[in-house]
């Protein structure tokens, strides 16, 4: 049953929850300590929650412990309990390794929809997904999973009105796309490779002013939910299937009952209008900028949408120095 969040916009609390996350990691950038950075995130993004007025249910999240307490792992319960039944999405720093070589890309964001509204790709490590803006959704078809990627760009290229080479794609630098991104260069379309950042890549892909077309290729299974609400709640489109890259990873998939082969769209992933969706950026990226801390006081840059009313706020904020301290 689809239950109603609340009349109430929860976004606001949304961003103040990746706003401490953030803040917390950014005492990490350019460290090179990635368990501190993580524990710094984690611990921050619990806490944030456990203020919620939400009785939340994490469909994927983080499932490396803090101090051996997996505090933000699928299925733990976040919230107060006194308020709506969620589903939750989260990911304390998308690209972790980047923050803490103080690269760009790094982001916190979390996704709340009613109960039982968004699909678990759990124990699912990694997904195979195309995700494009609101000017492309209507060609993006299920062929298109098992076609060339020429043929995908055409007809991406033909609804932008822009030549083939005039594309911009997004893809992970990973030994797994490896035949996929020689694809896409032999058509001629830019590619901005990325080490990390799955999840921001589906933000700027989905987004219809960034410049970025598409995101294609294998990523994070858990990134690819995001992806979804995001793509879902700026009307933009996503095709996603399960691509597990060991046999451990398919005899769990197969166990857990899900279907390896089954392309979904975002509208299967997320089965509602209802979603609350916030990111704050840590590192500059072409989404969000970073933040700064100034001498007593800090800045942080989010987006904050809400599909149901198909808003998106960019929202600047001032922080007292001591928050993430």
């Amino acid at each position: 049953m689809n239950i109603h969040i609340s009349s109430r916009n929860i976004g606001l609390d949304l961003v103040r929850v990746t706003e401490a996350t953030a803040l917390a990691a950014g005492r990490w950038i350019g460290s090179g300590n990635l368990d501190a950075a993580h524990r710094a995130a984690t611990q921050a993004m619990f806490d944030a929650l456990s203020t919620l007025n939400i009785n939340g249910r994490i469909i994927i999240g983080e499932e490396r412990p803090v101090d051996g307490k997996l505090l933000l792992g699928t299925g733990q319960h976040v919230g107060t309990g006194l308020g709506p039944e969620v589903d939750a999405v989260v990911d304390p720093i998308d690209g972790t390794q980047l923050l803490i070589k103080g690269q760009s890309g790094a982001i916190s964001v979390v996704a709340v929809a009613p109960k039982d509204t968004l699909w678990s790709p759990a124990p699912a490590a990694y997904m195979e997904k195309i995700v494009v803006d609101r000017n492309a959704a209507d060609v993006l078809v299920p062929e298109c999973m098992d076609a060339p990627a020429a043929w995908t760009l055409a007809l991406v290229a033909r609804v932008k009105k822009k030549a083939v080479h005039d594309l911009t794609v997004i893809i992970l630098d990973r030994d797994r796309n490896h035949d996929l991104i020689e694809e896409i260069r032999a058509t001629g379309a830019s590619i901005l490779l990325r080490d990390q950042g799955d999840a921001e890549g589906a933000f700027l892909a989905a987004s219809p002013d960034t410049g970025v077309d598409l995101l294609m290729g294998v990523g994070g299974a858990a990134q690819g939910v995001i992806a979804a609400c995001a793509a879902k709640s700026m009307n933009g489109a996503m095709l996603a299937r399960l691509a597990p890259q060991s046999q451990a990873e398919r005899d769990a998939i197969r166990e857990a009952g899900l279907d390896e082969r089954q392309i979904l769209t975002c509208n299967e992933m997320v089965m509602t209008d209802e979603i609350f969706l916030a990111a704050t950026g840590i590192t500059d990226s072409l989404l969000l900028t970073a933040l700064r801390f100034r001498g007593m006081h800090a800045e942080t840059y989010s987006l904050l949408i809400r599909s149901e009313t198909g808003t998106r706020r960019f929202i600047h904020a001032e922080h007292a120095a001591r928050v993430g301290e």
